[in-house]
């Protein structure tokens, strides 16, 4: 049987498996029928690509972009539920949103596809997450991410791409949604633990007069008709008397 932690790790694993499925799925699709689905993508500051906005991390140009993103989109989506679970959803739900409007409204022209854009919020919310909420095994995620993608930086700058049709729009749109939904909900989901010296002193203050409050409600003598009459069947009674002289 497996055990708790371990029951979460594979459950964390289900919907970045799904969502992988499906993108390789359409890209099969695509090879098969001979029909391109790039259509759908995002056209800027064009209607017919706002549909794109949410459709465009299922659609890649071809087998080498999609073994890509393949990998990364896995270990970060199971990263983000198994150590996020409470605020799973609505990160990758707003990462998706705010990347691709961003990149309908400010990206060059042509069509943007990929899930790099997903990809690189999912990074650099893991990454600054951690350091923000400072505790012991979201700081090592931090620290994992930077070593398997820390090299993702360079992917927000045109010139150090090998190939100008690389949307790197996306990667750096999807860098600051990740950032930015970091910093909102910093005070939200797990959290370190506080231990009791690190607290103010007027926390130690205020703590050490409720539990003075708390023993003092317990010694306070009773009115007597709240207390209760003693128990006499136990008692043994003994009488001296002594005789009288005359």
């Amino acid at each position: 049987m497996l055990r708790e932690d371990e029951k979460s790790m594979v459950s964390s694993f289900l919907f970045p498996g799904l969502l992988v499925l499906l993108m390789w799925t359409i890209h099969l699709f695509e090879q098969f029928s001979g029909i391109s689905l790039s259509f759908l993508g995002i056209h800027p500051l064009q209607v017919r690509g706002l549909p794109g906005i949410l459709l465009s991390p299922l659609l890649h140009a071809d087998w080498k972009h999609l073994g890509a993103n393949t990998i990364p989109t896995l270990v970060l989506g199971a990263s983000l539920f198994y150590f996020y679970k409470p605020l799973a959803w609505r990160i990758l739900g707003l990462s998706v949103l705010i990347t691709g409007f961003w990149v309908w409204t400010g990206a060059r022209g042509g069509v943007h596809i990929g899930a790099s854009g997903l990809i690189y919020a999912l990074a650099s919310f893991l990454f600054m997450s951690g350091l923000l909420r400072r505790e012991t095994r979201l700081m090592a995620v931090s620290l994992i991410v930077v070593f398997l993608y820390g090299g993702m930086v360079w992917g927000v700058f045109p010139d150090f791409l090998p190939q100008q049709n690389i949307s790197w729009e996306s990667h750096l749109f999807g860098g600051i949604s990740g950032i930015m939904l970091a910093l909102y909900y910093r005070t939200e989901g797990p959290q370190r633990r506080i231990y009791s010296w690190e607290l103010e002193p007027e926390e130690h203050e205020s703590e050490d007069s409720a539990k003075a409050e708390d023993v003092s409600d317990e010694t306070e003598e009773k009115p007597y008709w709240q207390t209760p009459e003693p128990d006499h069947k136990d008692l043994d009674v003994v009488y001296h008397f002594r005789k009288r002289k005359d």
